[in-house]
C-alpha cells in the first residue's frame, strides 16, 4: 500500500508527515528531532548539504551557508554563494529532494502522492516561482495548499471543529508572523478577508534577542569577538545555535543555561523564562497587532471565532497564548505546533485521494484531548521528539527580572545545571532515524491564560508592523534589488539596547 507525503518548507524550519492507510504522522528528518532547519550549505567541490548536515557544516564555511531561503523566493536575483548565482528555486529544491530521499528510503519506496505548503499572502509571482521548487526536484504533479488551509485541515481532522466554524490561524514562524481568518466547511476551509503578515517578526528575531542578552551579561565580549578569527567565528556560530535552544527550552523550563566558549572567555549565562519575557513582550504586542488586522479585514470580532489556532515554534511561548487569550478567545495549541501545517497537509492530500487522512488512530502513539473540544487536556508528547522537560516546575517563583544577566562561573556548574535539566539544551530523541514515522494525534488543545500583558521598558525594539498588507495575488514581479543577495553574511555582533529591530526577512 502506497503512502502520501506533505512537506512544509518553512523559513527556517522543514517539517514533513506521511499518511498511510489513513493514519497520519510525522516523519522524522533530522539526527535528534523530526524537524530540520531549513539551511543551505554550498561547498566549493559543488556538494549541496542541507538540514542538519548543513547546519553542521556551518560552522567551518559560515560564508556559504544560505538560511531563510523560502524568504527570498519572491526575488528573482539569484543568491550569490562564492561568487556563483544560485537561483531560489534551485536551492529550495534542494532541500525537498532530502527530505524525498530520507523519507523514501525510511518507507522503502517513493510516496504516491506530494503535497506543499506555502504562506496565505503569497502572490501569482511566489507561486509560479513555487511550482519551480517541485518540478526542479523531480515532481510534475505536487498538490499545493496555503498553510493556513493545511493548519484548519489538521485542527478538523480531529473532530473539535464544527462546520461553518469561524478559527484564526496565528502562525508565528521563525521569519514571519502572520494571521489568516477562515470558515470551517465539510470542503475544506474558506479564506476570510486578506491574511495579516509581518516579515521580519518571526522568532528567528527572538533567537537574536537572547544573543544580545548574552553579550550584555559579559559586557560585551561576544560582539568584540574578531570576525577573521575563523575559531572566534566559529563559536560565535554554536553560541548562536545555543541561544535557539536556550529559547526553546524556556518553553517548558522556567531557567536554562547557556554556554559560551569563544577563545576569549569560556563561562556560561544563566536565563530565566521571566528574564526572557520581559525582553520579548514588545514583540508579543506586534503580534496581536497582525491578528487583530486580519480580524479587522475579515469583518469578524474575537467572539466570533470558534478559536484561535497557534501555530509555529514559537507558538509554544507560555506568553503568547496569555496575550491571544486577552483578546476574548482561548487559543488551541497543539503539543508540537511546528508540526500542524504539514500533518494537515497530509490529512488533506489524503481526502483527495479518497482516504481521509485521521489524526492518529488505532495504535497511534497520541491521543486527543480528553474534552473531545478545544479546550481538551492535552496529549503526551510525541515519541521522537526532541527536548525533555527539567524538575522545575512552571509554577516556580521568577527571579528578579532587572537583572542585565547573571554569569555562571566554573565548568563544574554548567556540567551540574545540564545535568539536572535532563537535555536542557541538547535533549536528543532517543535515537529515533531520520525518516521515521511517528503516528501522532497532535491535538490542539487550550492552555490556561499565560501572563498578561505588564508594563515595563522595551530592552529590544522590534520591527514595524505595516499598516495594510497588499491583497493576495495584486503583487506581480518582484522588483531586483541593487546587488546579489549574499548566501550567508559574516556573523555580526547583535544590537544594542535602543538600536535596530532584531527581525529577519521572511515569506
Amino acid at each position: 500500500m502506497g503512502y502520501g507525503l506533505a512537506v512544509d518548507l518553512g523559513t527556517t524550519c522543514t517539517t514533513a508527515a506521511v499518511e498511510r492507510d489513513g493514519r497520519v504522522g510525522t516523519a522524522t528528518l533530522g539526527d535528534r528531532t523530526t524537524a530540520v532547519p531549513s539551511v543551505v550549505l554550498l561547498r566549493p567541490d559543488g556538494t549541496v548539504l542541507t538540514g542538519d548536515a548543513a547546519e553542521r557544516g556551518a560552522a567551518g564555511a559560515p560564508d556559504r551557508v544560505v538560511r531563510g531561503v523560502g524568504a527570498r523566493l519572491g526575488d528573482p536575483v539569484p543568491v550569490l554563494v562564492g561568487g556563483a548565482p544560485h537561483p531560489v528555486p534551485e536551492l529550495m529544491a534542494h532541500q525537498l529532494r532530502d527530505v524525498l530521499r530520507m523519507v523514501g528510503t525510511q518507507e522503502g519506496a517513493a510516496p504516491d502522492t506530494v503535497t506543499l505548503t506555502h504562506p496565505a499572502a503569497w502572490g501569482p509571482y511566489e507561486r509560479e516561482r513555487f511550482g519551480q521548487v517541485h518540478r526542479a526536484a523531480g515532481i510534475d504533479d505536487a498538490r499545493v495548499l496555503t498553510e493556513p488551509e493545511a493548519a484548519v485541515a489538521h485542527l478538523a481532522s480531529t473532530g473539535q471543529v464544527p462546520d461553518g466554524a469561524l478559527v484564526a490561524v496565528h502562525d508565528l514562524g521563525g521569519g514571519s508572523v502572520d494571521a489568516t481568518v477562515l470558515r470551517v466547511g465539510g470542503a475544506g476551509a474558506t479564506v476570510l478577508g486578506v491574511p495579516g503578515s509581518a516579515p521580519g517578526l518571526g522568532g528567528a528575531g527572538l533567537d537574536d534577542v537572547v544573543f544580545a542578552h548574552v553579550d550584555r551579561a559579559l559586557d560585551g565580549a561576544v560582539s568584540a569577538h574578531d570576525p577573521a578569527d575563523a575559531r572566534a567565528a566559529a563559536a560565535v556560530v554554536r553560541l548562536r545555535q545555543d541561544c535557539v535552544l536556550a529559547k526553546e527550552a524556556l518553553s517548558t523550563d522556567t531557567e536554562t543555561v547557556i554556554p559560551v566558549v569563544l577563545p576569549s572567555v569560556q563561562t556560561a549565562v544563566l536565563l530565566t523564562r521571566g528574564e526572557l519575557e520581559e525582553m520579548i513582550r514588545p514583540w508579543v504586542g506586534a503580534t496581536v497587532a497582525v491578528l487583530r488586522r486580519a480580524l479587522r479585514s475579515a469583518g469578524v470580532t474575537p467572539d466570533d471565532l470558534h478559536t484561535v489556532l497557534l501555530t509555529g515554534g514559537s507558538a509554544r511561548i507560555p506568553a503568547m497564548a496569555g496575550a491571544v487569550a486577552g483578546l476574548g478567545r482561548p487559543p488551541s495549541v497543539g503539543r508540537h505546533p511546528e508540526h500542524a501545517v504539514a500533518l494537515g497537509a497530509a490529512s488533506w492530500g489524503a481526502e483527495r485521494t479518497g482516504a481521509p487522512g485521521r489524526a492518529g488512530g488505532p495504535g497511534s502513539a497520541d491521543r486527543p484531548g480528553g474534552a473531545g473540544g478545544p479546550g481538551g487536556a492535552g496529549g503526551t508528547r510525541d515519541p521522537g521528539e526532541a527536548g525533555g522537560t527539567s524538575g522545575a516546575g512552571s509554577g516556580a517563583a521568577a527571579p528578579d527580572r532587572r537583572r542585565r544577566g547573571r554569569v555562571v562561573l566554573g565548568a563544574g556548574v554548567l556540567v551540574v545545571a545540564a545535568a539536572a535539566g535532563g537535555g536542557l539544551l541538547y535533549g536528543t530523541s532517543g535515537g529515533t532515524p531520520p525518516g521515521a514515522v511517528v503516528v501522532t494525534s497532535e491535538a490542539p488543545t487550550v492552555p490556561e491564560a499565560g501572563i498578561p500583558p505588564a508594563g515595563g521598558s522595551p530592552a529590544v525594539p522590534m520591527p514595524a508592523v505595516p499598516a495594510e498588507p497588499a491583497a493576495p495575488g495584486s503583487d506581480g514581479v518582484r522588483p531586483a534589488p541593487a546587488a546579489p543577495l549574499p548566501g550567508a553574511p559574516a556573523a555580526v555582533p547583535p544590537p544594542a539596547p535602543g538600536g535596530a529591530g532584531v527581525g529577519h526577512d521572511h515569506h
